[in-house]
């Protein structure tokens, strides 16, 4: 029998965070208990038909059951580039600085194999989405966490990197609105960053992935509206949050153009690209008028403030979003992340997420997802109150 061994850097993998969760999960379920999931940002507003509907008719044309384009569907990187110039008034050029991808967090875990290797750094926000340190890993490089605290606004301190760092610094992952403060940037800080990034020769990644699900009609700004941002890096989206198409993976990267033609390098080596009959349901997406969106942005906001309201009135200190689906809520005294995200799970039936997870800033903290109704989001308060 072949003795089969793991890597080095799959055995130095912590566990995928979400899969812990999904562990927790069964393991309660098995005992009959009625979960409230606000663990996983998974919508479940379903797609609206008319993108389903388009899917149906482009997956019956048999000239989309061949290999796709590596870089993607010329009218689907159009249709970016259209959006973009419509959503945040900033131009790309569709052959060059658009690239297509099998959701955003392909784009992201691949990126780093394109620009960094062992002795290079990887700036990344911390607490994050957890493939920013994994894909550093996978490259071979050092990933220098930028620690995001309450009393900043949940902006990174470049100033607290030290010299040594900054000298051996390629790549920086930033991503706003945040997962998982929900904190929102503006233009000032992208302008900083912009600032930031030339004077230190850093490729800037910005994770964009929740800028369409905001409240109060505070729209987020794009990266790429800063002045010489697309000089400097390049943004990834997704249709994931945006039109509720999590399952379809797909996704895309905007910007400096010789950084999308490195990751489109990896990717060609890598994977085939997206089937053709989702990214010609992806133009019919991103061709949806503003007033479908904008009831998903209403449905959305009322659970926000059902479980803010919800929270506060319990006594748990919550940051209220303006924009993600995340609400990003301090433990109480004598807890950590772990051990309150596992006393509501076991008390009350609750899943949350613990802070630490994303990073050890995270600590102190446990997120909660707005993916179930405000009927069960009240009764999760209920149930929580109950259970501290």
């Amino acid at each position: 029998m072949v003795k089969v061994e793991m890597s080095s850097r799959v055995r130095h993998l912590p566990p995928y965070l979400f899969a812990e969760i999904d562990r927790l999960k069964q393991e309660e379920l098995k005992k009959g208990v009625d979960i409230i999931d606000l663990s996983i940002g998974d919508p479940d507003i379903p797609t609206s038909s008319h993108i389903v509907e388009s899917l149906r008719k482009a997956a019956g044309n048999s000239r989309n059951h061949r290999y796709p384009s590596y870089e993607g569907l010329l009218s689907f990187r159009q249709a970016v580039a259209d959006w973009y110039r419509k959503r945040f008034g900033v131009g790309l050029d569709a052959g060059s600085e658009v690239l297509s991808l099998i959701g955003s967090k392909e784009g992201i875990g691949h990126i780093p194999l394109a620009f960094v290797e062992g002795g290079d750094v990887v700036l990344y926000s911390s607490p994050g989405y957890p493939v920013y340190p994994v894909g550093t890993m996978f490259a071979g490089a050092e990933g220098h966490p930028m620690p995001l605290f309450e009393k900043n606004g949940f902006l990174p301190d470049f100033s607290a990197i030290p010299a040594d760092i900054l000298k051996r610094a390629k790549l920086m992952f930033i991503n706003y609105p945040n997962n998982p403060t929900s904190a929102s940037a503006g233009k000032d800080f992208f302008s900083q960053v912009v600032e930031f990034a030339n004077r230190h020769n850093i490729i800037v990644c910005h994770d964009a992935a929740y800028s369409e699900i905001y409240y109060d009609g505070k729209r987020p700004a794009s990266f790429l509206e800063a002045p010489g941002a697309k000089e400097v890096g390049i943004e990834f989206h997704s249709l994931s949050k945006t039109y509720n198409m999590t399952g379809w993976r797909l996704g895309f990267a905007v910007g400096h153009r010789d950084v999308i033609a490195g990751l489109g390098k990896v990717k060609s080596n890598l994977d085939s690209g997206v089937f053709q009959a989702v990214q010609e349901a992806g133009i019919t997406a991103l061709e949806t008028g503003d007033d479908v969106l904008s009831g998903i942005r209403d449905t959305y906001q009322q659970r926000r403030d059902a479980l803010y309201e919800g929270l506060k009135g319990i006594g748990l200190h919550a940051i209220k979003p303006e924009a993600t689906f995340y609400l990003w809520t301090k433990c109480p005294e004598g807890f950590d992340s772990r051990g309150f995200a596992r006393h509501i799970l076991e008390k009350s039936g609750v899943l949350a997420t613990p802070g630490v997870g994303f990073g050890a800033p995270g600590e102190g903290y446990i997120r909660f997802a707005l993916t179930v109704d405000v009927k069960r989001i009240k009764e999760a308060v209920e149930r929580i109150r109950k259970a501290i």
